[in-house]
């Protein structure tokens, strides 16, 4: 019943006309934004350290690397379509628990075989494939419960808050973890990620708002739900051209995740916690993306936010490959910041417009098609990455997850006056 009450009081609220503070003065979104701000830290940490206890521990190499990139992501390309029909079926706020409980502990898994001195690059590889599918479900999940939370009106709104935690979180948390990297090496620097997400569930778990009803799915029909959030894309011809700009982008992504941190630790000859604070400087432009993207899209309208950000990425991104030992580190977080800002005021651009568009009962398979149309294609990128880090060095690889950026937003620029939206 107090779960009704307070759901009732929710609707109330966001069906007040002009009270932008209503957001945070609800309970439900409050934990929700704590929850996220929470296990953002901690997922920043796990960027950082990860890759170092492959790295400074198991002595790993170019490929090696890259196929742990490729482990953390190869979830959305196995089971990317299918997590969408689950969301869509089952309570979202469930799935964000369970997840984030599953994730605490095979992250917690690793301070613990090293330990014991049993710690491999295999087990590596599987924590990676194991947290990748949370992931997959989580963030699926993740996006499709927001508008059970926030009215339409303030999606924008809500979308750049939830941006504007992982730029802050991206600012902090590789500094936090290079210092525990440091302090603690980097196995154990992986358990302030698994406490993060035990408290995330916890806060998740508190929240009272019910679920919109959704139609009951039909017994037996897996690939005709998942079929319905590809056919919406389809349709959508804005959606069509995010969809491949996403997928450009991921596979540049994931070439570079390959790359970073041998390129900061062995050709730049950076220190852990140094290593940390130049990934945090370059966080400080999604920060000011996240911030600028309301009064961007409130200007300008979602066309031509898109087409400005496409545009400011592509010289954005031929920075950070230009650094080097010496007074030319400062060109990596700088790189960082100005691609970051770009991309950023982009992503929530196309989030909150199809946020807007789709059908509530669509959100799950819509949002699980985008993402998997996108991210399926990071794992490839990280083959890629540790190929060519093997055959081009770590700065030849470096430079072609700079010139996939660029590739990746030319279809924005290219099609602007063939798709009607843009």
């Amino acid at each position: 019943m107090a779960e009704a009450d307070e759901s009732t009081a929710l609707s109330d609220r966001r069906d007040t006309p002009d009270r932008p503070v209503t957001l945070w003065r609800t309970r439900p979104y409050a934990l929700f934004v704590g929850a996220d701000a929470i296990s953002q830290v901690g997922t920043e940490v796990s960027m950082v350290a990860l890759p170092l206890v492959a790295v400074l521990v198991l002595h790993a190499g170019p490929f090696q690397v890259g196929l742990l990139t490729a482990a953390e992501m190869v979830a959305f390309l196995l089971v990317g379509l299918p997590a969408g029909v689950w969301v869509d079926r089952l309570p979202r706020r469930r799935i964000l628990v369970a997840t984030d409980l599953v994730r605490a502990a095979a992250l917690a898994s690793v301070p613990l075989a090293a330990a014991g001195g049993l710690l491999s690059l295999p087990q590596l590889y599987g924590v990676a494939l194991v947290t990748g599918v949370c992931t997959v479900f989580f963030d699926v999940a993740h996006m499709s419960y927001l508008p059970s939370i926030v009215a339409k009106r303030d999606l924008a709104r809500g979308n750049s808050t939830m941006e504007t935690i992982r730029s802050t979180a991206a600012l902090a948390g590789p500094g936090f973890g290079g210092w525990l990297v440091q302090v603690a090496t980097a196995p154990f620097a992986l358990l302030a990620d698994a406490v993060s997400y035990v408290v995330s569930a916890v806060l998740l778990g508190a929240i009272g708002v019910k679920e919109a009803r959704r139609p009951a799915a039909a017994s037996g029909k897996l690939l005709q739900e998942v079929a319905e959030g590809v056919r919406f894309i389809a349709a959508q011809p804005v959606l069509r051209v995010v969809a491949l700009v996403g997928a450009l982008n991921m596979l540049g992504f994931g070439v570079w995740a390959s790359a970073q941190a041998l390129f900061l630790l062995r050709v730049l000859g950076l220190g852990p916690g140094v290593y940390g604070l130049v990934i945090a400087a370059g966080a400080v432009g999604g920060l000011l993306g996240a911030v600028a993207a309301p009064r961007v899209l409130a200007r300008w309208g979602t066309g031509r936010a898109l087409y400005v950000a496409a545009a400011a990425a592509v010289p954005a991104n031929l920075v950070a490959p230009l650094a080097g030992p010496g007074w030319r580190v400062v060109l990596f977080p700088l790189g960082l910041a100005l691609a970051g800002f770009a991309g950023t005021i982009f992503g929530i651009s196309q989030l909150s417009y199809r946020q807007s568009i789709c059908p509530e009962h669509l959100l799950g398979r819509m949002n699980a098609s985008m993402r998997f149309l996108m991210w399926s294609a990071m794992p490839f990128g990280g083959v890629l990455g540790g190929l060519a880090g093997e055959w081009l060095g770590v700065r030849g690889a470096i430079w072609t997850a700079s010139a996939t950026f660029i590739l990746a937003h030319l279809p924005i620029l290219v099609m602007r006056r063939r798709v009607p939206a843009l």
